[in-house]
């Protein structure tokens, strides 16, 4: 098996910028390897409401996530501000794997990247469930 090696910006098809704050820091002075799951959080869930294809207070439909990893190349730290970089690597019919590329500003290379697995269920029973056409439209621009 293969080492993971850095991606570059052009291998994502869209950023967002994140502003890392004082806390995110561990004691070592660089952003601790927990933070970095919910920077991939805040851009999948920020472009998926931008898009209109999740209604968090309404939506019959939410997202799970049932599968994470992280590979970690260079650090990040306070105060700088992260691109993240969002891609879909595949779609199921209730299932969707993001790619996120985490850039420090300016960098041409990744100083992390990973992914998750959201299966998508009916709100109410917990069952998965079809992806809804606004979901599948804004997936299909991530491809």
């Amino acid at each position: 098996m293969s080492r993971p090696q850095p991606e570059a910006r052009s291998a994502y098809r869209h950023f967002l910028p994140i502003t890392t704050r004082w806390m995110d820091n561990d004691v070592y002075g660089h952003v601790n390897n927990v933070v970095y799951y919910s920077y991939f959080d805040t851009v999948v869930n920020h472009y998926l409401i931008a898009e209109g294809a999740l209604d968090l207070h309404a939506g019959e439909v939410i997202g799970l996530v049932v599968e994470t990893q992280c590979n970690y190349f260079s650090s990040l730290s306070f105060p700088q501000r992260v691109d993240a970089g969002l891609r879909v690597a595949h779609v199921g019919s209730s299932s969707v794997r993001y790619e996120v590329g985490l850039f420090a500003e300016g960098e041409a290379q990744c100083a992390a990247r990973g992914h998750f697995v959201h299966v998508y269920v009916d709100r109410a029973t917990r069952r998965p469930a079809v992806l809804p056409p606004a979901l599948q439209a804004a997936l299909d621009k991530l491809r």
